[in-house]
């Protein structure tokens, strides 16, 4: 019964949205509430349910995306964001610019949450677009795919971690194994599927980026460019490094855990920008915060429907539907390593977060880790693959990549979900390889 609630659910969002228009944070909340009366929640508990999604999303995001729009907008509007792309363009030449976009998200990446990666170089795409006439959707899966491997595969991220200890795997081996697995990932969700969908057109919203062409004369140097853009990867990756090396009592490890903290570091470099970008160049305090309030109107609607993606997904955790469907799992004959990853995949689809999923099969196959030899290292990772497959209504990384990018619903089943599987399937391919030479 709870997967026809869930099928009805979906189907019910995608008609609200692709065949009657309605807006997208209006269709996800009727669609929450479709789904907990059906699944027998007590009208209390659902408006709890979707206020408590709402909150918790938004009390982890909301402050992120603000910070990473105006900073976003500032790298843009001062020509950084330009001269960044025009000196990776001379490096490593049009040809290979989609390479340039994946290996810098996957250096961002691995040291900064998805979320917060992604709102950092979204400017950096659209201006590399803009300089390269290469379209920004192209461009744009090349960076998100490498900022979603990392996420799923990559400690110290939450979801890999996590499971890590509870398998009490290695961190070090599951941050090499992670590496090696990431590789054909990359390389078949970041550079080769991008080919194929060139032909989508992407309309970010109007103020979220400026399109203006500077002038060489007019951009500021490179180096304080790159480095505005790259504080806040540069405080979350001492934080991590602080937390691997200095004891919890550690005085400094707590101030670098405060600078590092995702919304400190956003801070930080929103402030850094309104001064060496802004101030500093000569630019008046008035005009920066009147460009950066434009920017903010422009995201509102974004950060609503992200809310909203937060309110469907607590509302089908709490309903129950993700424990009823890792029930049937449980006595399954499968490797242990195609069990999580399959039960990962279920929950994922069930419940929109990687995190969670990965948490919930991490906790059934468990017990039998310990018996079947296998690696709880490459457990891990198989688990983190399955976490990261058919990523669709429910998960708000969706609703982040289509309102960003101003595509259709389709399209961005044809971009962004059809990315996170490659990198599913290709995650367990790459585990089950391995597993060959270390199981």
């Amino acid at each position: 019964m709870s997967l026809l609630i869930l099928v009805a659910g979906i189907l019910l969002l995608l008609f609200l949205i692709a065949v009657l228009k309605l807006n997208a944070f209006i269709a996800l909340i009727i669609a929450s509430l479709f789904v907990g009366i059906f699944k027998g929640m007590l009208f209390p508990d659902i408006i709890n349910s979707i206020q408590t999604g709402i909150g918790s999303t938004l009390g982890s995001l909301v402050l992120i995306i603000a910070f990473g729009v105006l900073l976003g907008n500032i790298l843009s509007d001062s020509g950084a964001a330009q001269r960044i792309s025009w000196v990776m363009i001379r490096f490593f030449g049009v040809k290979y610019i989609k390479w340039a976009m994946l290996l810098t998200g996957f250096a961002v990446g691995i040291s900064m949450f998805y979320n917060a990666g992604f709102v950092i170089l979204i400017p950096m795409v659209f201006a590399v677009a803009q300089s390269t006439k290469q379209p920004i959707i192209y461009l744009g899966i090349a960076t998100a795919s490498a900022l979603s491997i990392t996420h799923g595969f990559l400690p110290p991220h939450p979801g890999p971690t996590a499971i890590a200890v509870i398998f009490n795997a290695d961190i070090g081996k599951t941050l090499l194994y992670g590496f090696v697995v990431s590789i054909p990932a990359l390389l078949v969700a970041g550079i080769i599927f991008p080919e194929f969908i060139k032909k989508i057109v992407a309309n970010p919203p109007k103020g979220l980026f400026e399109s203006k062409t500077f002038s060489d004369a007019e951009m500021p140097s490179f180096g304080i460019s790159f480095l505005t853009a790259l504080i806040p990867v540069i405080l979350m990756a001492l934080a991590t490094v602080s937390e691997l090396i200095l004891t919890e009592e550690s005085s400094i490890r707590h101030l670098l855990g405060f600078f590092g903290n995702p919304t400190t570091a956003m801070l930080f470099a929103v402030l850094f920008a309104i001064v060496f970008l802004g101030i500093m160049r000569g630019r008046k305090m008035e005009d920066l915060m009147n460009k950066s309030s434009s920017a903010m109107s422009s995201a509102t609607m974004i950060i609503m429907i992200i809310a909203a993606g937060g309110a469907f997904k607590q509302v089908l955790i709490d309903s129950g539907i993700g424990t009823d469907m890792s029930v049937f799992f449980e006595a399954s004959t499968l490797s242990p390593l195609v069990l999580g990853w399959l039960i990962a995949t279920i929950i994922r689809i069930a419940l929109g977060s990687a995190t969670v999923a990965g948490l919930t099969a991490a906790g059934i196959v468990q017990p039998l880790v310990a018996s079947s030899g296998i690696s709880s290292e490459l457990m891990v990772l198989s688990i983190g693959a399955g976490s990261l497959m058919c990523s669709h209504v429910n998960d708000t990384g969706f609703w982040m990549f289509k309102e960003y990018f101003g595509i259709s619903l389709k399209d961005t089943f044809k971009t962004w979900t059809l990315m996170e599987t490659i990198i599913g399937i290709m995650g367990l391919i790459g585990v089950l390889v391995l597993n060959q030479f270390v199981g």
